[in-house]
């Protein structure tokens, strides 16, 4: 394998630079994305509150509502209560639907969620609002799809909303601008039998 000299690599780099510069300075559209993170793999949540971090930082107001969770105290609530002007955590869930085993009082605390999400979204005063676990929710017909799409259909221009959890309805893949999926290659709990932990699951 022929090594390359110096030159050689810079002229590369140089190319490449002038080939990424003239795309990016095609990009000219500005709007707020429809985000969806989904599939079996570790880190949809984490992505999605990475992001609010990130608008926090540039002194964004976020919303973020937690379907699912909210039995437990975590380690991002704790560090977003110390941001009071510039977001609003609500951990809004009861738990697993296999630990709370009522699937009335599920339906009627994703409905009391749900609500808040599309206050939140309607608000033009958030930059971003995140609907943590939603797909779990609509996986379940907690909710139904379409009163989802019509609120992300109607969202202000510039309001960024982000929805994790698995198993995310094609409907709202088709509508969403961003969607990733993450997959599980290793996952401890499974292979090693090691439990939830602080900081790095809640």
């Amino acid at each position: 394998m022929k090594t390359r000299t110096d030159a050689e690599h810079a002229a590369k780099m140089k190319k490449i630079q002038a080939a990424q510069n003239k795309k990016v300075a095609a990009k000219t559209v500005e709007k707020g994305l429809v985000i969806v993170h989904t599939g079996p793999g570790k880190g949809k949540t984490s992505a999605a509150l990475g992001m609010a971090v990130r608008a926090i930082g540039h002194d964004m107001k976020v919303g973020v509502v937690q379907f699912v969770k909210g039995a437990m105290a975590t380690g991002e609530k704790a560090v977003f209560d110390r941001f009071p002007d510039l977001i609003e955590f609500k951990p809004m869930g009861e738990g697993f639907t296999w630990d709370t085993q009522d699937r009335t009082r599920d339906i009627a605390v994703a409905r009391t969620a749900w609500e808040e999400v599309k206050r939140m979204i309607a608000d033009p005063s958030y930059a971003m609002v995140i609907a943590d676990e939603l797909n779990i929710v609509l996986r379940y017909d907690y909710l139904p799809v379409g009163e989802v799409l019509e609120a992300i259909g109607g969202k202000p221009h510039m309001t960024h909303v982000i929805i994790t959890g698995r198993n995310a309805p094609q409907e709202l893949i088709d509508a969403a601008d961003l969607v990733t999926e993450m997959a599980q290659v290793k996952h401890p709990f499974r292979e090693q039998n090691v439990k939830a932990q602080r900081g790095i699951e809640f």
